[in-house]
């Protein structure tokens, strides 16, 4: 293995622990965060003077208007022949114009779909990328050393673009993978014959063609707290799943079960649905139905 350098942008929860898991495998990793009790350097000014050409910088900062000021300004500070990989949950659409802008410059440009979560360090992340042959193969040592052992978990997924709707993709599908575990962890719970439901989706851990990790996290969950009675039944989305779903009406293909599981984490955010009381009403205006009044 011929050990490189890398800049990486970003030393949050995924980069930092990215960043410790690049050294581990011999590769030196200059780190720039605005946090300085986390970065190595103070500016990225610094970070790329520190690097030697061809440079090879990864950025891991939200997307949206933070990914495209670290873009522009490492439009001004790179040369041409360097790479910038952007690893973070971009658009794929904002891939395509952070690909021209830099190539303008002389600048390759790699979108790096990553997951893998707090887990990444230990495990490996599996890595979709995005990308001109030749700016990747500048990466691959990186790659290889972020990737799990084995020959899963990296794949050149094609064009600029390809890895970060790669990774929308899989986003949307975990969407739908944990709303019908939730759906029937519920629907377990309410029933008064099954009176362990922690011991059954552990039973469904091994031999179950329903088996996964995020199954093994689930039961995680259930062991710190078996009923979740700690938690308030309220879930964020990334903004993942609602691009998932407007590729899907662009390109019309259906999603019925990736669009249901991001109509029902909207739901969840209401704490007294303006919905249900229009079907509350209707129910008692057609049927004489008791409606509940509001406290």
């Amino acid at each position: 293995m011929t050990a490189m350098q890398l800049g990486l942008i970003g030393l949050g929860k995924m980069g930092g622990n990215m960043r410790e898991r690049i050294r581990r495998a011999g590769h030196t990793v200059i780190g720039y965060d605005r946090n300085p009790d986390l970065s190595d350097v103070s500016s990225l000014t610094e970070l790329v003077g520190k690097l030697e050409g061809p440079r090879v910088v990864w950025v891991m900062v939200p997307a949206g208007a933070a990914t495209q000021g670290v873009i522009d300004e490492l439009g001004d500070l790179l040369e041409p022949g360097d790479t910038v990989v952007d690893g973070g949950n971009s658009r794929w659409t904002d891939d395509e114009k952070h690909a021209e802008e830099l190539a303008a410059k002389g600048i390759g440009f790699v979108d790096a779909g990553v997951s893998g979560g707090v887990w990444g360090l230990q495990n490996g992340y599996a890595l979709m990328v995005g990308g001109d042959a030749e700016h990747i193969a500048k990466v691959q040592p990186i790659f290889d050393a972020l990737k799990p052992e084995g020959d899963a978990g990296f794949v050149h997924a094609g064009k600029v673009g390809a890895g970060h709707f790669s990774k929308m993709v899989h986003n949307g599908i975990e969407y739908a993978m944990m709303q019908a575990y939730a759906e029937g962890w519920e629907l377990l719970e309410a029933v008064h014959s099954v009176t362990d439901v922690r011991e059954v989706f552990r039973s469904w851990q091994e031999g179950t063609v329903i088996r996964s990790w995020l199954l093994d996290l689930a039961v995680n969950a259930l062991d710190e707290d078996e009923h979740l009675q700690q938690l308030r039944g309220y879930a964020e989305d990334s903004g993942e799943g609602r691009w998932t779903v407007e590729a899907a009406i662009d390109n019309s293909v259906p999603l019925p079960a990736i669009t249901a599981s991001l109509f029902a984490r909207f739901s969840s955010r209401q704490d007294d649905s303006p919905q249900m009381k229009m079907v509350a009403a209707l129910r008692n205006q057609f049927g004489g139905h008791a409606v509940e009044s509001a406290k």
